[in-house]
């Protein structure tokens, strides 16, 4: 955060929500980049040379195993109850001035603090 950003005193629940929130959305775009690139089975293509322009072949897709499918689901629902969580917390309600500031400060309240004086 610039040296300049406004500090707030966030309570420890929401502190713990934001870093779910975090690890949580890191977790599932790991996942995520493990599956098909299609959820449904999708026929593949061969890559297209025109003038400026390339447009890459693709690979036929499987499609999601059933298993995958509800992994994805349980991921996504987390992140969204995380989510909420983090967005409804009341501690919103007692910051006078810019929430967008507040918002920001805490998402980057976990990185270590700036040393240089």
């Amino acid at each position: 955060m610039p040296k300049t950003a406004p500090s707030f005193a966030f309570p420890q629940d929401l502190l713990d929500a934001q870093a779910a929130l975090h690890e949580t959305r890191a977790a599932c775009e790991e996942y995520a980049r493990t599956l098909p690139w299609s959820a449904e089975p999708m026929p593949g293509w061969e890559g297209e040379k025109q003038l400026h322009t390339y447009r890459p072949g693709k690979e036929a897709s499987p499609g999601y195993t059933e298993e995958q499918h509800t992994e994805i689901t349980r991921r996504r629902a987390e992140l969204l109850r995380l989510s909420t969580v983090v967005s409804t917390h009341p501690f919103w309600g007692t910051v006078d001035g810019n929430l967008v500031a507040a918002r920001m400060a805490l998402k980057h309240a976990h990185e270590p603090a700036d040393t240089e004086a």
